[in-house]
């Protein structure tokens, strides 16, 4: 944790770091605009896989949307065996899609354990 001093009455570096930097937060907030996920913006690793059904409950949504957006390539997935795989990550962003869908995500699935995403 840094101390700032009070004693001295001109901003120091360390002010106008800090400065830029919230400047820099709201040029992103302003360029990613409100219907974008914020797990988008960052490169993920290694990516969790969940099957249709975990899928939907993680959604709050019905299977049956699952395998819709799966037909359609809306959502990134994998087979294994006669088993699909859907990422987490293209799933959030196909819920982020639609009003309907974020809401649902929110009430019904894991945004209601979440307080606040990150952003």
């Amino acid at each position: 944790m840094i101390k700032k001093d009070n004693t001295s009455s001109q901003p120091s570096d360390l002010d106008e770091i800090i400065g830029q930097i919230s400047d820099e937060e709201k040029t992103k907030k302003i360029k990613r605009g409100n219907n974008t996920p914020p797990l988008l913006l960052k490169k993920i690793k290694n990516p969790l896989w969940m099957s249709v059904s975990e899928a939907a409950k993680t959604g709050g949504v019905q299977t049956k949307t699952i395998r819709r957006a799966i037909k359609s390539n809306q959502i990134s997935y994998k087979v294994i065996g006669n088993r699909y795989l859907v990422n987490l990550d293209s799933l959030i962003h196909f819920l982020y899609t639609k009003t309907k869908l974020k809401n649902k995500l929110k009430e019904f699935g894991i945004g209601q354990y979440v307080k606040e995403w990150e952003r």
